[in-house]
């Protein structure tokens, strides 16, 4: 069964190895950055880990998706569940509580940049995700930011629903469709 989902929410391509996913979470800017920054609520979101506040410094980011959900996991994402893993990152922009960028993990360097901007007592939250080498990749990075973005909302709403990755499964069917 297909899950209903908004297609304004959807990710979109904004250009042949960029995807764009925009988000209004609960403000101020300042705490939304802070689940940026912060490994410690990094973690309830993505991944933990330590990061430098400059151009240049390092992001760490230790993947350990049960710290953040009890949702089973598909098979093959069994292990990094459980056992998790760990990537180092470089900062290529960083700007306070407006602009964040770094390089993304994986076989190509890929980049995730964070735009926040303040809508009255709202944030919006503009993710791009950019040199994605293949369709593979970039159905990964849709569907997985999506989740994570969702987990995001919650914890800054202080809503608990647990369904990251029954979320990635439905995602990933969805982003199949509007990718092809």
């Amino acid at each position: 069964m297909k899950s209903m989902i908004d297609n304004d929410a959807l990710g979109t391509l904004i250009a042949p190895d960029t995807l764009r996913i925009e988000r209004i979470l609960p403000g101020p800017a300042d705490r939304v950055w802070s689940y940026l920054v912060e490994g410690k609520k990094r973690r309830k979101w993505l991944a933990g880990g330590e990061m430098d506040d400059r151009v240049g410094g390092q992001v760490e980011l230790k993947f350990r998706h049960s710290d953040f959900t009890a949702d089973t996991p598909p098979e093959r994402f069994a292990d990094i569940n459980k056992n998790g893993f760990t990537s180092q990152c470089r900062i290529t922009e960083y700007d306070p509580p407006r602009l964040l960028a770094f390089t993304w993990p994986g076989d190509s360097e890929s980049e995730v940049q964070f735009e926040l901007f303040e809508e009255g007592s709202k944030v919006r939250l503009v993710l791009t995700h950019k040199r994605l080498v293949d369709a593979g990749q970039m159905l990964n990075v849709a569907s997985g930011w999506h989740a994570h973005l969702e987990v995001l909302r919650n914890e800054l709403a202080g809503e608990g629903e647990d369904r990251f990755w029954t979320r990635v499964v439905e995602l990933q069917e969805i982003y199949r469709e509007r990718l092809a």
